[in-house]
């Protein structure tokens, strides 16, 4: 049974007892805060309360007057008059007042003012009765200074009740769901986060959220009210009232839009990257995704080009003839804009409508219903423009915020795949093409001409392989430098490249050798190919202040008549280009049997010679020198023999320049020297009076390190002073580009070895370069000497280069003097010494001696 309680009723002053009166003020004194002011706001009184709380003794209070309380700092002056103003007409005052202790220190008090009136209606005093509300005051403010940077964070922050109603939602949360303006307050959470799509992902985060740990964090996609897709961080957290049940639900979103689409869309591009998809279909599939994430833009990629011009790459959905609109955004100033940090000082936006020079795209523009353009450069990391990323608008001229972060996103995506084809397309030119001339080089050139065979196989099909070799190219590079090499070398590969058709190959070999291929063609076609081909390559050439006029061997194969692969063809096509050389240069020459047949014999040629050096199977002849002013001998030339032991005697015309071109040029000029060094030291000893003995050298036996080193020996071995030898060198040597043949050349004469000048005028040297070497002499070539008694420029000629040895005290021997007119001639312009069958061919050693002996004794 319920207990029966007493009946409440409503407390009068006359309800209380004189001894109840009592307890209520006391109870009243010791809680609340009393003051007692006169009529001019003079404090007349104060409770200990009072006194305890504020800080003062009552001394200290007392006559002071009410706006003590309120100093100047506290910013409450204007209120307090307002306050007194009310008390003398009668009127209380309740407020909560922001006060000040004896120390200064801040109190809020909830203060009600009570005026006490005379009989005649005037103010008399007044109590002041306030309790003392800090604490809660501080409280409140922490709880709007919370809410307030609640508010001004970048997170969107909305607290519900237990029945999902949304009680209180920050600004971040109404600008993430684009409800700016608009009251959530009452609505469903859920209702909201899915007004325009709710994702299953998001309404099980609803439903569930309360059972899962605090803090966790979900992805969730929510849609703006614009249709936006918006990624967010979602985490919950319950507020328990003491009995420990859901007070209230705060949800934090946290807005990962930017990096959600970075993510998406780099892993759908970056994969068709790594899929090594062409650029056009990458940048077409990142186009598409923008697109589908912001249905209002049409998205457009272009490449700049290497003539600084926008390359369209890719814009699904834009009309492909109206691209070169993207040519009115000018590269340079997107270049400008690349370096420029900001990516909005970096954005360049058009209004179609109002900039002039878009007047002629306002009508195509107009149909697809596009109203602005906006666009970034694509910029390298070390900040170099490659690209250019455009959005094209619909219902607006610039771009919004989320517009931004996608070209953001997309200007990455677009550096990196761009990059990367870069790349990849330096590596291809560095892995397949020539980077002097852009040609395929040869591993590049091999792979398509077999590919070319294989085609020419199926189609059983006729095919063309020409060889060519330009001609006196080193010669080129030692008198004008390797720059005007390199120059004629990427000139050849234009001129090449513009006479051939577009089906045909063409690429360089190595060095100064290309090689040219040519499916479906026949004789006749050939033809007429090499016809245009060599007036082509003939054509002037300036290479700064000179003009060269190229030409080349050229030599030809055909299949299959030539060969049935690419080996046999480049083969058969190369003995054909020898062939045109050793026929005297500019000419083109067709593969033949007997050129394989002279190709087998050179080749067992060059094992023969090989194999002689190794067995010490040549031997030198010594034609005598003889001097003009007195008929002695003034030296001796040694000339290699070769008696081949099924071909007999081989002239050194056929296998000096075998011994260059197979690399036995070198041990066949030192083997030269220490026999003739030999030859001289036991000469010596013996007696025979032979002065000097001449050695001739190729270029490239100053190319060998030991050489010095090798003479040195030949000459200590024999006991040889370095004057008693004489290197006779040809002008190519001069003209070598190698570093080493000049600096070697030079420790040798300055050794004492002597220096000869062999066929001094034949070549492209001039005395700028005697300058450059100590020669002692000059060797007149036979060709001035032939003919010398009649031939009038043959004379002159011989005669100049006597007065140069005159002028530069140099000694003047003439080769090739078989008469007696030549004889006397050149001992007329002072020639010092000469040589030829008038005196003797070259002779063995033995043979020699014997020449020698007849001489002295006159026989």
């Amino acid at each position: 049974m319920q207990e029966d309680l007493p009946e409440c009723s409503r407390i009068s002053p006359a309800d209380f007892s004189m001894h109840d009166r009592a307890e209520v003020l006391d109870a009243i004194n010791r809680t609340m805060l009393i003051l007692e002011f006169d009529r001019a706001g003079v404090v007349v009184g104060a409770n200990d309360t009072f006194l305890h709380r504020m800080g003062y003794r009552l001394d200290e209070i007392c006559g002071q007057s009410h706006d003590v309380l309120c100093p100047p700092v506290m910013g409450a002056a204007g209120r307090e008059a307002a306050i007194w103003a009310s008390m003398q007409r009668g009127e209380a005052f309740s407020h909560i007042v922001r006060r000040a202790r004896q120390d200064g220190s801040e109190v809020w008090l909830d203060a009600f003012y009570t005026p006490i009136m005379g009989a005649h209606g005037e103010l008399e005093r007044v109590i002041k009765i306030a309790n003392d509300v800090t604490d809660d005051v501080r409280r409140r403010e922490s709880v709007r200074r919370v809410l307030r940077g609640v508010d001004e964070a970048g997170n969107a922050v909305v607290i519900s009740s237990p029945d999902d109603r949304v009680v209180y939602a920050n600004d971040g949360f109404k600008r993430l769901l684009e409800k700016r303006g608009e009251s959530v307050r009452g609505k469903s959470l859920g209702q909201l986060i899915g007004a325009v799509r709710a994702e299953p992902a998001t309404t099980r985060y609803l439903s569930n959220r309360l059972s899962k740990p605090p803090g966790r964090q979900e992805e969730l996609l929510l849609y703006g009210k614009s249709g936006r897709p918006i990624w967010v961080s979602a985490t919950t957290n319950a507020i328990l009232d003491q009995r420990g049940n859901v007070a209230n639900i705060v949800d934090v979103l946290t807005d990962i839009t930017p990096t959600k689409i970075y993510e998406v869309l780099q892993r759908r591009i970056l994969q068709a990257v790594f899929d090594d998809q062409p650029i056009e279909e990458v940048m077409a599939l990142l186009c598409t995704e923008l697109a589908q994430l912001a249905p209002e833009l049409q998205p457009a990629v272009a490449r700049l080009d290497d003539d600084r011009q926008w390359q369209a790459l890719a814009a699904p959905g834009l009309p492909a003839q109206h691209l070169d609109a993207l040519r009115l955004f000018d590269p340079v100033a997107m270049a400008d804009a690349a370096k420029e940090r900001s990516s909005c000082q970096s954005l360049i936006a058009i209004d179609p409508t109002q900039d002039p020079q878009w007047a002629s795209q306002r009508a195509w523009l107009a149909a697809a219903e596009l109203t602005g353009c906006a666009a970034r450069p694509i910029a390298t990391a070390a900040g170099r423009t490659i690209g250019l990323l455009a959005f094209f608008l619909r219902d607006r001229a610039q771009p919004d915020a989320f517009h931004r972060r996608l070209m953001d996103v997309g200007l990455h995506l677009c550096s990196l795949a761009l990059e990367r084809e870069d790349v990849r397309a330096r590596i291809r030119q560095l892995a397949y093409y020539d980077d002097l001339t852009g040609l395929p080089n040869r591993s590049h050139l091999h792979a398509e001409a077999e590919r070319a065979v294989d085609d020419m196989i199926r189609r059983n099909g006729a095919l063309a392989l020409l060889v060519i070799d330009i001609d006196r190219f080193k010669q080129v590079n030692e008198q004008f430098g390797h720059s005007a090499g390199d120059a004629l070398l990427r000139e050849v590969a234009r001129r090449l490249r513009a006479v051939l058709r577009s089906g045909d190959i063409v690429g360089r070999m190595s060095g100064d050798e290309f090689l040219v291929v040519l499916p479906q063609c026949d004789l006749k076609g050939i033809e007429i190919v090499t016809r245009h081909l060599t007036a082509e390559l003939t054509r002037p050439f300036d290479v700064g202040p000179a003009v060269l006029r190229p030409t080349a061997s050229v030599g030809v194969s055909f299949f299959p008549d030539n060969g049935q692969d690419l080996p046999a063809l480049l083969r058969h096509a190369d003995m054909a280009m020898v062939q045109a050389k050793a026929d005297g240069r500019a000419c083109v020459r067709f593969f033949s049997p007997e050129m394989n047949q002279m190709s087998q014999e050179r080749h067992a040629l060059e094992g023969a010679l090989r194999h002689a050096l190794e067995n010490e199977e040549l031997h030198l002849h010594y034609q005598p020198q003889i001097r003009m002013r007195d008929g002695v001998l003034y030296g001796v030339e040694a000339l290699a023999r070769w008696r081949h032991p099924e071909l007999g005697e081989l002239s050194p015309a056929r296998f000096v320049p075998l011994a260059e071109s197979c690399g036995l040029i070198g041990a066949l000029g030192e083997w030269a020297i220490r026999t003739a060094c030999r030859q001289l030291a036991d000469w010596r000893a013996r007696g025979v009076a032979v002065p000097t003995v001449s050695v001739n050298l190729s270029p490239t036996n100053f190319h060998r390190a030991d050489l010095e080193a090798t003479i040195e020996a030949a000459l200590r071995r024999y006991r040889l002073t370095p004057s008693d030898l004489t290197l006779e060198i040809t002008e190519s040597v001069l003209l070598d580009s190698n570093p080493d043949t000049m600096n070697t050349i030079a420790r040798l004469t300055t050794s004492g070895v002597r220096l000869s000048m062999d066929d001094f005028g034949t070549g492209y040297s001039s005395l700028g370069h005697l300058r450059r070497l100590s020669v002692h002499e000059l060797k007149l070539d036979r060709s001035f000497v032939v003919g010398i008694e009649s031939d009038a420029p043959s004379r002159a000629l011989a005669s100049a280069i006597v007065r140069i040895g005159e002028s530069l005290n140099l000694k003047v021997v003439a080769e090739g003097v078989e008469t007696e007119a030549q004889r006397h001639f050149l001992a007329e312009l002072g020639c010092d010494a000469v040589q030829g069958f008038l005196y003797s061919p070259a002779l063995p050693a033995i043979e020699l001696e014997h020449w020698l002996a007849q001489r002295s004794t006159g026989v």
